[in-house]
């Protein structure tokens, strides 16, 4: 019977199949890298671009704020060794997986260490490295910075530090600084220069190379500077003063600008962690008559498991016996407790309650929900945002763009400063040119953000695919809303049986045995009423479905048609309309019944509509979006539901292969519109769909399904998704203009545009202060996300 609404079976057609991105086709295999080495925006597109020139790559993503390359290789021709070298030769450094743990987790192939133990580690000691190299480089950048700047303080402290040989000491402290604790600038710029590139590194170590090489010539040839300075027949001094602290404050404000921004970005990375850190370590498990204690990795789909109160539950799994409630809020973000009895499915790392239960283990290691979600959002955070691609392509040539402005202001200066000091200024404006003019704010705006909203999404149950998915949905002009199961409970029951010629026992008897082997949910809900009043039902003698409209069946020698008012027309048979009429005003869905050829009665069945499902769709009308119902049932019927919820746009009656139709149509008057279905039995709709949002429920989530998941089946969860990626979209357009806004006033006011108004040039000492917190900024406004307040309903 399909009175309601057929649900074809199938998948979210326009993203991959969960077998096409994981490490397991064997023609096409998918390679997560954590990278090491990456300091800005220009790293991650070299590294891009090196990986995507390796024969067999399809495609490779590297992103800068997850320091990730995530590669789709053909196994026939490459392999993670090889993509790890290229990573190597391109001046990086990269943590491979090997092959698969008998639990689906990911070892490294070293030890048997797992790959996020592996990469922890290397972050550990990076960050322990790079701490050392800023405290070394503040220890002994310190007393240079005194003794340069000291003098300015009073003359006492000027006849103190003009002491002989000050130059050589600030030579002495300053050579470690630039040459062991900030030797990554300048190996970085070495190989960014062999790849004919540049980057950040090459900035930094162009502008404080060229201070630390001005500084040593004025140490000890201080007349090679007077004749540059005046010009080959000038008698004059060498220009006054040498500017090692220069050099030695840029490299340790730099480092720690790096240090502060690793700090920052780790905080971006704690919903993934968070969940993660759900998982229990071990599990009690029956086994061959015993009670034992394994660890996690150790159970098996099939095992029974033991949980007793207040442990949290291992793996996913169905009760046997025993009864509890159970915290899901961390992965639905549902406050209260879910009753859990025999026949239930429980979601491991959940928490249990007072109660105890065994259950047995259906999903374990990398398949069960915890897992997919992990999986899932870190897909997410890897991608990139349609407009990243711009970001890039603007990375990629800023930097070259940055050295001819040094290049050409050094010329300028050189050329209209006065000749007494000329050849300082021109040095000073390059040198602040270069070390203002950061890329890593712009390659950090976007990633940031996606890394936050994406994780405080998944911390509230709502999985989001991407960066594509969020830019999408912060347009979107029109919801359409799949009636059951969406703002309908989807667990239809009778409410009236209204014969017409026969008992309504009967009636319903003969109902129940024609739809005893239909699995639709209106014949079970049938089946369901006729054995709670204890009918006997008969055997099926024989059975057909009418797509869309109906069954036919006999049963106990009688001719059976079951279905809707078109569907009697079309066989001569007159329905009681009237009736039916009636019951559609009341949300109810009228079944007709036709037996051996003669209208036979009514059957109406209602599917209550979910709690708070009003209050989400006035949310939605409150966010300017016009809402739309989508059903196969009746006009009637669905009218009646979409006035109890608020909506005033319906599609009724309308089958299965033509609600992708529906979508093109709105699609069509210029609308960006999302679809809201189950996740698998509206495919059509959902990848017709500029936005398909898929609801479920616990372990029947379709993780894989649509653009953005729903864990909690709960009609506010789609209202907070369109909620938090325009606040996701929000937070990268303020961290954008941030960034720009940086360069565009930072880069004239290093030039020294201001000069003729103040008399004076920006230090470059203040430059690469600027340009440290730069990057601080966007990633401390990214952090804003995390306290993006969820609607949990009234």
């Amino acid at each position: 019977m399909k009175t309601l609404e057929e649900h074809p079976n199938g998948h979210h057609e326009s993203q991959a199949a969960p077998d096409e991105v994981a490490v397991s086709s064997p023609s096409r295999q998918r390679a997560e890298l954590p990278l090491l080495g990456m300091h800005c925006s220009a790293c991650a597109v070299r590294i891009e671009k090196a990986l995507s020139k390796v024969e067999g790559v399809e495609n490779a993503n590297v992103n800068f704020a997850t320091t990730r390359a995530t590669v789709q290789y053909d196994p026939a021709q490459t392999n993670p060794n090889q993509l790890r070298e290229v990573v190597k030769k391109a001046g990086y450094d990269a943590i491979i997986a090997a092959a698969p743990a008998s639990n689906g987790a990911i070892s490294n192939g070293e030890g048997g260490q797992s790959l996020a133990d592996a990469e922890n580690a290397a972050r550990e000691a990076e960050y322990r490295d790079q701490k050392t190299r800023f405290l070394t480089a503040l220890v002994l950048t310190v007393p240079v910075a005194v003794v340069a700047m000291g003098g300015h303080l009073s003359p006492a402290l000027e006849r103190l530090f003009n002491f002989p040989g000050r130059a050589y000491f600030e030579l002495l402290l300053t050579a470690p600084v630039l040459f062991w604790a900030g030797r990554e600038f300048f190996t970085g710029a070495w190989s960014a220069a062999r790849h004919r590139a540049a980057d950040m590194n090459t900035l930094v170590a162009i502008g404080t190379f060229a201070a630390f090489l001005y500084s040593v010539v004025a140490t000890f040839a201080p007349q090679l500077l007077a004749v540059a300075s005046q010009g080959h027949g000038g008698h004059g001094n060498a220009p006054a003063g040498v500017y090692y602290e220069v050099a030695a404050i840029i490299i340790t404000l730099i480092l720690m600008g790096r240090l502060l921004e690793a700090r920052a970005r780790a905080q971006t990375g704690s919903a993934i962690r968070a969940l993660m850190g759900l998982q229990a370590k071990t599990a009690r498990i029956e086994r061959e008559g015993r009670e034992l204690e394994v660890p996690l990795e150790e159970v098996r789909v099939g095992d029974i498991v033991l949980v007793r109160p207040g442990e949290k539950i291992p793996v996913d799994g169905q009760v046997i016996s025993g009864q509890s409630s159970v915290d899901e809020s961390m992965l639905t973000g549902e406050p209260l407790p879910v009753k859990k009895a025999p026949g239930d499915s429980v979601i491991g790392a959940t928490l249990n309650g007072t109660g105890s239960f065994r259950f047995k283990a259906t999903k374990v290691g990398s398949e069960t929900v915890l897992q997919g979600i992990v999986r899932l959002v870190q897909q997410a955070q890897g991608s990139k945002a349609p407009i990243q691609k711009l970001v890039d392509r603007i990375s990629g040539v800023f930097v070259p763009i940055v050295i001819v402005l040094a290049i050409l202001s050094f010329m300028v200066w050189f050329v209209a400063a006065p000749v007494e000091n000329r050849l300082t200024l021109a040095l000073m404006t390059s040198v602040s040119i270069l070390v203002i003019a950061c890329p890593c704010a712009l390659g950090l705006a976007t990633p940031t953000a996606i890394m936050v909203g994406t994780g405080r999404g998944a911390q509230n149950g709502i999985l989001i695919k991407g960066g594509e998915a969020l830019e999408t949905a912060h347009r979107l002009t029109s919801i359409v809303l799949d009636k059951t199961g969406t703002i309908t409970l989807g667990q239809p029951s009778i409410t009236d049986v209204v014969p017409q010629s026969m008992d309504k026992t009967e009636l319903l008897r003969l109902v129940a045995s024609a739809e005893s082997g239909s699995e639709h949910p209106l014949g079970e809900a049938i089946v369901r009423a006729a054995k709670e009043k204890g009918l006997l039902l008969a055997s099926v003698e024989s059975f057909g479905a009418i797509a869309g409209h109906g069954i036919e069946a006999q049963v106990e020698g009688h001719q059976i048609l079951i279905g809707n008012a078109k569907l009697m027309r079309e066989r001569g048979i007159a329905p009681d309309e009237a009736t039916a009429s009636h019951l559609a005003d009341e949300a109810k869905t009228p079944v007709f019944v036709a037996v051996d050829g003669k209208f036979a009665g009514i059957v109406a069945i209602a599917d209550p509509v979910k709690g708070g499902a009003r209050e989400a769709i006035e949310r939605l009308h409150h966010l300017g979006l016009e809402v739309t119902m989508l059903s196969g049932d009746n006009r009637r019927t669905a009218e009646a539901i979409a006035k109890q919820v608020g909506i005033e746009r319906v599609f009724a009656e309308v089958l299965p292969e033509g609600k992708a139709d529906k979508i093109k149509g709105l699609q069509s008057e210029g609308k960006v519109v999302a679809m809201v279905g189950d996740g698998i039995n509206d495919a059509p709709a959902l990848a017709q769909a500029d936005v398909g949002i898929a609801m479920g429920t616990g372990t029947d989530v379709a993780l894989e399904a649509a653009d953005i998941t729903l864990i909690k089946g709960d009609l506010r969860g789609v209202a907070n998704s369109i909620a938090l990626s325009r606040a996701t979209v929000k937070n990268i357009k303020q961290n954008l203009f941030f960034a720009f806004i940086y360069n565009v006033l930072g880069i004239p006011i290093a030039a020294g545009v201001l000069y003729p108004f103040t008399g004076s040039l920006l230090s470059p000492i203040l430059a690469s202060l600027a340009m440290a917190l730069s990057s601080v900024s966007v990633v401390t406004n990214a952090l804003r996300l995390r306290g993006f307040k969820i609607e949990r309903g009234r």
